[in-house]
């Protein structure tokens, strides 16, 4: 089997997927799983991959169970702490915290190493992207109460901190090395 031909495959795969993902969502919608509702699925599904088609994500790593099962604990961690944070700020007398719009550079430039750190980023109370350069793979991020949450550097240490964790449970291991030998030089 040709390379050209194992990708074409690959992509026909993956497109499969994504139609059945929303031949899913499409009938939970509905509420009820019918023929109908099936062939509407499909036709809306196949509408949605032919006029919006998403750019090919391709996964070079492997899967190590331990560090994704780590990096999952880091998270609920940094999730509690975060929501903890959030809380006391909204009921707390006094001015409203200081808020900064911080760009944090990743070290690992693929497609897929940007869409999970700013989806992990995003999902803990307090952070926010609100705007991603894909061709630098720099992410901006807006932070509530900038000092309360240890200041500029703290906070890209922290969106770093993700990206390696993100690497080490499904990076290749040329990432891996890029997220371990930069460690100590993060900006």
């Amino acid at each position: 089997m040709s390379p050209t031909w194992h990708a074409r495959l690959g992509r026909w795969r993956d497109q499969a997927i994504a139609l059945g993902w929303l031949v899913l969502i499409w009938n939970l919608l509905w509420g009820r799983f019918t023929w109908a509702n099936l062939v509407g699925g499909l036709l809306v599904g196949g509408a949605v991959l032919v006029f919006f088609p998403l750019p090919p994500v391709t996964f070079g790593g492997r899967l190590r169970l331990r560090a994704l099962v780590s990096m999952a604990a880091s998270f609920v961690v940094d999730l509690v702490r975060a929501s903890v944070h959030v809380a006391v700020l909204a009921v707390r007398p006094g001015p409203p915290p200081r808020s900064a719009i911080i760009a944090v550079p990743l070290r690992v430039h693929t497609d897929l190493n940007l869409a999970l750190t700013a989806e992990v980023v995003s999902l803990v109370p307090g952070t926010l992207i609100i705007d991603v350069d894909r061709d630098d793979a720099v992410l901006y991020i807006h932070v509530l109460d900038l000092p309360g949450t240890g200041g500029l550097a703290a906070n890209r240490e922290r969106v770093l901190a993700v990206e390696r964790g993100i690497v080490r449970a499904i990076g290749s291991a040329r990432e891996l090395h890029t997220v371990t030998v930069d460690r100590g030089s993060a900006p």
